[in-house]
Formats: C-alpha cells, sequence, structure tokens
C-alpha cells in the first residue's frame, strides 16, 4: 500500500481536532494509547505516534490501572475559579437591570466596556470585555444599541421624505 499523502483541507491537524470534537472520540484515543503500551510500547513513543504529550499517556495507563476503563472517561473539569462571588454576581445582575447612570456611570447603555469599568471601581477587580460580554449572556441580556441622531436635521424636510403608505 502507498504512504497516505494529507493535503489542502485535511490535514494532520485536522484530524487530531476532530478526534478532539466528541466526548466518545476522546475516549477511543485514549483506548488506543493504553492499548499499544499494553502492547509492549513505551509512552513517549505512543505520545509520539498518537500526536499527543507523554505526560498525558502516563496519566492515562495510570488512571486505567486504577479504575479500569471508567478511569479513560471524560471527568468533570473544574475550570478557573470565578474571580466575582455569589454575591458580587447578584449585585451585578442587579445593577445591570437599571440604566448605567444610576450606578455612577457616564453613558446610556451598558456594554463589556462599561461593565469592566464598573466592576473594577467598586470590587477592584479587572474582568476583560469578553468575560464581561459572557455574564451579559449568562443574565439572558441582549445588546441593544441606540440609534443615531443625526445633529441639525430639519423635522420638516424628514417628513416631506417620510415614506408613507398609499391610499387605494
Amino acid at each position: 500500500m502507498r504512504p497516505l499523502i494529507i493535503s489542502g483541507a485535511t490535514s494532520v491537524l485536522g484530524l487530531q481536532q476532530e478526534i478532539q470534537r466528541s466526548e466518545e472520540a476522546r475516549y477511543d484515543h485514549r483506548l488506543h494509547g493504553v492499548l499499544l503500551v499494553a502492547q509492549g510500547m513505551t509512552c513517549p513513543e505512543v505520545a509520539r505516534l498518537l500526536g499527543d504529550a507523554p505526560r498525558s499517556l502516563e496519566n492515562w495507563v495510570h488512571r486505567f490501572q486504577q479504575r479500569g476503563l471508567a478511569g479513560l472517561t471524560e471527568g468533570e473539569r473544574s475550570g478557573r475559579p470565578s474571580r466575582l462571588d455569589e454575591k458580587q454576581v447578584k449585585v451585578i445582575n442587579r445593577v445591570l437591570r437599571a440604566k448605567p447612570s444610576d450606578a455612577g456611570m457616564r453613558v446610556d447603555l451598558w456594554d463589556g466596556k462599561t461593565l469592566s469599568a464598573w466592576i473594577e471601581t467598586t470590587y477592584g477587580i479587572q474582568l476583560g470585555v469578553r468575560q464581561c460580554q459572557r455574564l451579559f449572556r449568562q443574565f439572558e441580556f441582549r445588546l441593544r444599541k441606540p440609534r443615531p441622531v443625526l445633529a441639525g436635521a430639519d423635522p420638516v424636510r424628514q417628513k416631506k421624505h417620510k415614506k408613507l403608505p398609499r391610499c387605494l
């Protein structure tokens, strides 16, 4: 059989990303790694073959030895702890339901930058704009932008150009 040549849209990186897409594929990937180690290959050899870190393979083998197949399943990932506690999040939710001017801000609409600035002045905690936008989604807010008002617009001329339904 001739060697497989991968080019274009299908790349080795694309195939590795496909493995990472589903929990089942990641489980199968770990299972294959442990199987190759069980057949006599070393963890660094298998890691190089599968495109993983040798330490990952060692962790998979160790978890398999301790818990069997259950050790290869996805576990809970705690993630980074929140900088805001529950009480602060409740206060932010309440503040966002009012106008920014009520909270001492000089704008008419809450956005990521405004919320980030308010949190920093109130709690001394720096949150990025993107993280503040996640808070908006968490509180089920939608982005609403104010419509611009043209300075010096003539209301008489605007009325003349306004589209009106034709009467039949």
